[in-house]
């Protein structure tokens, strides 16, 4: 998987632009105020503020409205896939959900990490993938750089540190 280092000066440096710190935490006050509150029918609306910060949506994907998404324009969801009730998409790289997929409540989907073995502590970020049908139990931890394949399952509170493959089940900390 493609992994971005991102190079900082010290671990009090932001790695992003200050145009995309603007337009992040303009996002933030987009969701909150315009789509937080709004009931599950309003999905279209939802997705419609996300499809204006550049988040790629085919077919008709369902976000519910206590998803938090850090980066919308990293964000790539396919027809019906589903970001569940405060699931978490962690957008600092690419997340790319498949049709049909299924991240339940409290899932975290984390695409960034830090190298500790330098003093700025440089962000690391690496792309999740997530395949079509798969299904991603409550409170599930997805870690950078992982790919969940086609049909897999994820047992609830997993944390998943490695690719999974098609039509697997796994479970646990860390998730075999």
């Amino acid at each position: 998987m493609d992994k971005k280092i991102y190079q900082q000066n010290s671990p009090y440096d932001s790695p992003w632009s200050k145009t995309q710190r603007i337009k992040m935490v303009l996002w933030e006050y987009v969701w909150l105020l315009l789509c937080s509150w709004t009931p599950k029918p309003a999905n279209f609306w939802r997705l419609f503020w996300l499809r204006i910060f550049g988040a790629q949506l085919f077919g008709r994907p369902f976000v519910h409205q206590r998803a938090r998404i850090q980066i919308p324009w990293n964000l790539t969801m396919h027809d019906r896939a589903c970001l569940g009730d405060r699931s978490n998409a962690y957008s600092l790289d690419k997340i790319e959900i498949h049709e049909h997929a299924t991240v339940a409540q409290e899932v975290y989907i984390c695409t960034g990490t830090h190298d500790f073995t330098q003093p700025a502590k440089n962000l690391i970020t690496s792309p999740v993938i997530i395949g079509a049908h798969a299904f991603i139990g409550a409170r599930a931890f997805i870690m950078p750089g992982v790919t969940i394949g086609k049909h897999a399952i994820i047992g609830a509170c997993s944390v998943v540190t490695k690719n999974v493959l098609a039509h697997t089940v796994v479970k646990g900390n860390p998730a075999k």
